[in-house]
């Protein structure tokens, strides 16, 4: 059955953080919209999460301005502002997948997605993560939560087809238990690798994208959409991400999950076909525009600060912002070694260094919900938490003791530290 013709086309964007640091990630959803609007999507069934505190940031030198590519288009004009702020929340973004207005905490008019059985929902997800878990400002969407809110959709009818695609580290882990038919995901990388961030911009100070997102949206930029299937697409997201990482020696690589017979789609399907579909402008702009200073997505902060250091020309400021620089790195490794002591203490120090596969979605997001709340809230300082961090919590849901010891254990940080 044509799903465009039949039935609306749906389409939820989420930005997960705030602040300058994490400007890719809401110029990765500005320009989503972009491609969603252009394609001929209604506004009013695009549904937009994003904190909105990049354009008019202080550390913006081109006010109004976001660009998600060097010498890139403005995305940031006409952007729906559903929802901002502290708004932007894993709680809001569920309620508002499965059209529940009552849920969302917000004031004045509460956008959901108001699909029905001949639908199509398309989902953009971009931030930062770790194994089934996927950030958003002030809370944390977990993979246990997401799988059984597209199930409880799908058997009370609430779609015909669903696309997620998902760009944040371990985003595979959030992806991998989809067992729904007529429900497909794509992740920037596998379970156990990272995402990285490109196109540092000087002028800004801040990185414009991720390797991931920006072949997706180049890609989404250039292509007709009515002759495009999602299954080319991927073909093309897969082979292009891996050799941008493997250029700088790193590896991360798209993983498809789901109903695969999705992938013979057309992408017009989910995102119309209009004849504006192919931009001209952002065309000329993007489409040779290949993927440079590739790092580390968890590295970001660190070297952000380190040149906000080097350019600033005031002896007392240049030592201020040494000062942060150096308490930045020392949390991290002050977490880092709280966090091999507790490995220690309960056995779990060999299973640190190994990879392994998120298999009880429900136990970590027990144990995560305990170590938030005992022993580090990453939610309150995102950028001084590294991988292992979060690791940890997946390590003692897999292998730990069972979920009442692991919860009972009363690790806190003065403990650790």
């Amino acid at each position: 059955m044509d799903v465009a013709s039949s039935g609306k086309q749906w389409i939820l964007l989420a930005a997960g953080s705030k602040g300058w640091e994490d400007y890719d990630v809401q110029a990765n959803v500005c320009h989503a919209y972009q491609v969603a609007h252009r394609s001929g999507v209604p506004d009013q069934q695009i549904v937009v999460m994003m904190y909105d505190d990049v354009a008019y940031s202080q550390q913006n030198p081109f006010p109004g301005n976001i660009i998600n590519a060097p010498n890139g288009p403005n995305v940031y004009p006409g952007v729906l502002k559903d929802y901002t702020g502290e708004e932007v929340s894993a709680e809001n973004f569920l309620a508002v997948l499965c059209g529940d207005s009552a849920a969302v905490k917000k004031t004045g008019r509460k956008k959901v997605i108001e699909s029905g059985e001949n639908d199509s929902i398309f989902i953009y997800l971009s931030d930062h993560g770790n194994k089934g878990i996927f950030h958003f400002p002030n809370s944390t969407l977990y993979a246990h939560d997401l799988i059984n809110t597209v199930k409880t959709m799908s058997k009370n009818r609430k779609f015909s087809k669903m696309v997620i695609y998902l760009e944040s580290c371990h985003s595979g882990s959030m992806l991998n238990h989809l067992s729904e038919s007529n429900v497909y995901a794509v992740s920037s990388c596998r379970p156990d690798e990272y995402t990285y961030a490109c196109f540092f911009d000087k002028e800004r100070n801040t990185f414009l994208s991720d390797l991931f997102s920006i072949n997706w949206l180049q890609h989404m930029d250039t292509v007709k959409l009515t002759m495009t299937s999602f299954g080319e697409q991927f073909s093309y997201l897969e082979k292009k991400v891996s050799k941008d990482a493997k250029k700088v020696g790193v590896a991360e690589t798209p993983c498809n999950y789901g109903d695969k017979s999705i992938t013979k789609l057309m992408l017009s399907e989910f995102f119309g076909g209009s004849p504006g579909s192919v931009s001209e402008t952002y065309t000329s702009q993007l489409v040779h525009i290949e993927a440079s200073d590739v790092v580390d997505i968890t590295e970001v902060p660190l070297i952000l600060q380190e040149n906000k250091v080097k350019n600033e020309q005031d002896p007392e400021k240049r030592q201020a912002l040494q000062k942060q620089y150096e308490d930045l790195i020392n949390k991290r490794k002050t977490m880092d070694e709280a966090l091999q002591k507790i490995a220690e203490r309960t056995n779990a120090l060999q299973a640190l260094t190994r990879k392994h596969e998120v298999t009880r979605t429900y136990e970590l997001k027990v144990v995560a919900e305990h170590f938030k709340k005992n022993i580090f809230n990453w939610e309150k300082e995102p950028c001084q938490s590294s991988p292992k961090d979060l690791y940890f919590c997946f390590i003692r849901s897999e292998f730990g003791t069972g979920i009442k010891s692991q919860t009972q254990l009363g690790f806190n940080w003065s403990s650790c530290s």
